[in-house]
């Protein structure tokens, strides 16, 4: 195994709790994702915004500039030809398919119902863990991460009077996509570590986000000139935290601690983000909110005390 994988960061601490407390990191950037992209794309009350569609790519591209920056620093070799698949399932779940959905989603969404659907992510994960990682989760954890899921679903049909809009099928979608990526993401940081694994995914996806970036730019110059300084913060956000920095805590993260468990922390996600929507686009928050926020807070807790087998 890569040497940079071997035992943790910190004297004392398990790899297991070092990569929960890694995911947690990367979960607590990831949960302002929504509340930014909706700043970008100018939904609500934010001002003029930009297309969904230059907001997932060109985030995509600024990112794969600062991968590429970060591996020539590092002078990282060639990933192996058996990381080609992986890399390609974390390019399409991650970093095109997550975020083109998702931009579509907050034209319409409100930033807090888009996050508590995203809730069902970590069951999601763990499921995709199971099938690419060769994970065996117990009886008991997929218990926690069912009930954590119906939990957070619960709490996104009872904000939206017991319906569903049809952009909740494009978060879903999206969640099915970033879960898929995060498991393969997780395997392969194993071997090739999870600052690698992001930086080559990204790398690997730019040769088709630049000319469609390109053309995005020639096509929607005047939007994007009229675009917010509101707009343009959330796009930075989006590109330099959520598609760059977050990762390298959370392939970190993956690697020590197995996709499956490391993958419970996302449910405390949506309530973290909750919060970001109140905060930046003054999005009500209301008290139901932090009830169901104890409560999932306290699955993920039992979650944690589950076994999960490691392939």
């Amino acid at each position: 195994m890569d040497s940079r994988l071997r035992g943790n960061d910190r004297p004392g601490l398990s790899d297991e709790t070092t990569g929960m407390l890694l995911g947690l990191i990367a979960v607590a950037i990831f949960s302002l994702t929504l509340p930014f992209t909706r700043l970008a794309v100018g939904g609500g009350s934010s001002g003029a915004g930009m297309s969904p569609t230059f907001v997932a790519l060109a985030r995509a591209l600024v990112a794969a500039v600062l991968a590429g920056g970060w591996l020539a620093w590092k002078r990282a070799p060639l990933p192996p030809r058996s990381a080609l698949l992986p890399l390609a399932m974390v390019a399409i779940g991650c970093i095109i398919g997550f975020p083109w959905l998702t931009s579509i989603a907050m034209r319409s969404l409100p930033a807090a119902h888009g996050a508590v659907l995203v809730g069902i992510l970590p069951l999601a994960t763990a499921v995709f863990g199971a099938v690419l990682a060769g994970e065996k989760p117990s009886s008991g954890f997929w218990l926690m991460a069912s009930i954590g899921s119906a939990l957070v679903v619960g709490f996104a049909l009872r904000q939206s009077g017991g319906s569903l809009h049809w952009a909740d099928l494009a978060i879903f979608l999206a969640v099915l996509l970033a879960a898929m990526g995060y498991a393969a993401g997780g395997r392969l940081s194993q071997t090739l570590g999870g600052q690698h694994t992001i930086c080559w995914a990204l790398v690997l996806s730019a040769p088709v986000l630049l000319p469609l970036v390109a053309w995005l730019c020639r096509a929607e110059g005047a939007q994007l000139a009229a675009a917010s300084p509101a707009a343009w913060g959330g796009f930075a956000y989006v590109s330099v935290c959520s598609m760059f920095i977050g990762f390298f805590f959370w392939y970190r993260g993956m690697a020590l601690g197995g996709v499956a468990r490391v993958g419970q922390v996302q449910l405390v996600q949506p309530f973290l983000s909750l919060l970001g929507a109140a905060v930046i686009l003054g999005e009500a928050l209301e008290w139901p909110t932090v009830i169901f926020a104890i409560a999932v807070i306290a699955v993920v807790g039992a979650g944690r005390k589950m076994q999960v087998k490691r392939g």
